[in-house]
């Protein structure tokens, strides 16, 4: 089989501890008035304060919007477009967790080209470059530094929804690990988790043959060569340092590999995309209000479980990256379901769900999530082993019973 690949990254990454202090030097490459996207918890901190004032002795005027909301409500959005309209910025600095630097994204695209975020909606509904965006993440999880996505909620819309566009891609990525040491246990927890599920997902997402018209009409076009050696540095370093970051904030080796994965993981799923546990999130957390990496983590193993069948040299290959069977048995089966109790183990340890019944999902709201997920197409398709109607109602049950076996059939 021939090699095929895409990958869509900003033209810098930059990854290590003290990174931020090249904020002001990268902004000043990019432009000279900056919107700075972030949320109020950040707003108030020294090294906020320090990032606002170095930027401002390069001689680069900043306008700070401090108001971003989890989720990115849609209207907020606009309510930050409108109070930047006469500012006049050339780039957009995004600084905290994924709902800042998708507020950025968001808005360096409605000040680029106008309208309404619903224009946007959906793959390819972009029409050309936006402002600069430069990604500064203080958590470690979305990938959103480097991903082709910027997710909001929408009131009229049930599920939060996305906008897909390699025109999205930041044109820089600053990754301090510094900056996610003030994250508290339980943030960090959902927020690896979240990225372990990307970096899973990706690898072990749907192979397609390469149609040289797949990339040009899809954001996400299943795993490759590229992406799946970020993938699995990412579950290497993943599975090495997440306990190790949550159980200890100041362990900054640790810290730094968690930062790395996260990044990592958001390289690979910018291209291959995520499938099922992705899919099914969507509606949990619509209903519940828990966190993404809450949700998406407590249904990887079932979704590993279910895609065994189809994929299970795949999950065994995830299962040496995530420090199985060093010597290197050949018996694929076992490695795959050891890599499935290994996911399950971890993620018991750090506080995930292991159930949809824990996250407080309704039992009469099942299959509703059932049809709300198989609905989700752009995942769907992604997922290695297909679904019909019966077989995703059946993986919500054995998820929400916490009946991994059920989860196979």
């Amino acid at each position: 089989m021939s090699l095929f690949a895409v990958l869509r990254l900003p033209r810098e990454i930059l990854f290590g501890v003290g990174q931020r202090h090249a904020l002001a030097s990268v902004a000043g490459r990019t432009g000279r008035r900056a919107l700075v996207c972030t949320d109020t918890r950040f707003a108030a901190t020294p090294v906020f304060a320090e990032m606002i004032a170095a930027l401002q002795a390069a001689g680069i005027t900043v306008l700070v919007h401090d108001q971003t909301l989890p989720d990115v409500p849609r209207d907020t959005v606009a309510g930050c477009v409108e109070a930047a309209r006469g500012f006049a910025s050339d780039m957009v600095i995004g600084i905290g967790g994924g709902s800042c630097l998708d507020m950025a994204k968001c808005a360096s695209l409605l000040l680029a080209h106008g309208g309404g975020l619903g224009d946007y909606y959906g793959e390819f509904k972009v029409p050309g470059p936006v402002l600069p965006v430069i990604a500064v993440p203080t958590t470690a999880g979305t990938g959103s530094e480097v991903t082709p996505v910027a997710v909001v909620s929408d009131p009229e819309c049930t599920l939060k929804v996305g906008i897909s566009s390699p025109y999205l891609v930041a044109a820089a990525a600053i990754c301090d690990p510094e900056l996610t040491v003030s994250c508290p246990p339980g943030l960090t927890a959902t927020t690896g988790a979240d990225a372990l599920t990307h970096a899973i997902e990706a690898f072990t997402a749907i192979r397609r043959p390469g149609d040289p018209e797949l990339p040009q009409q899809h954001v996400f076009v299943g795993k490759s060569d590229l992406s799946d050696q970020f993938a699995l540095h990412a579950i290497r370093l993943l599975s090495r340092s997440l306990e190790r970051a949550v159980a200890d904030g100041s362990d900054i080796d640790a810290r730094a590999d968690v930062m790395m994965g996260a990044l990592a993981a958001g390289c690979a799923f910018g291209t291959a995309g995520t499938a099922a546990a992705h899919a099914v999130q969507y509606p949990v957390g619509a209903v519940t209000h828990t966190a993404h990496g809450l949700g998406v983590a407590t249904m990887l193993p079932y979704v590993m479980t279910y895609n065994r069948r189809a994929a299970a040299a795949e999950i065994a290959v995830v299962g040496r990256a995530l420090g199985l069977d060093p010597a290197g048995v050949e018996d694929e089966e076992a490695l795959a379901d050891a890599a499935i109790g290994e996911v399950s183990r971890l993620f018991a340890a750090i506080g995930i769900s292991p159930t949809l019944a824990g996250l407080g999902l309704p039992e009469d709201r099942l299959d509703w999530t059932a049809e709300q997920a198989l609905g989700i197409g752009r995942l769907i398709k992604n997922n290695p082993r297909s679904f019909d109607s019966a077989a995703m109602r059946g993986l919500v049950r054995a998820a929400y019973d916490g009946d991994l076996a059920a989860s196979a059939l």
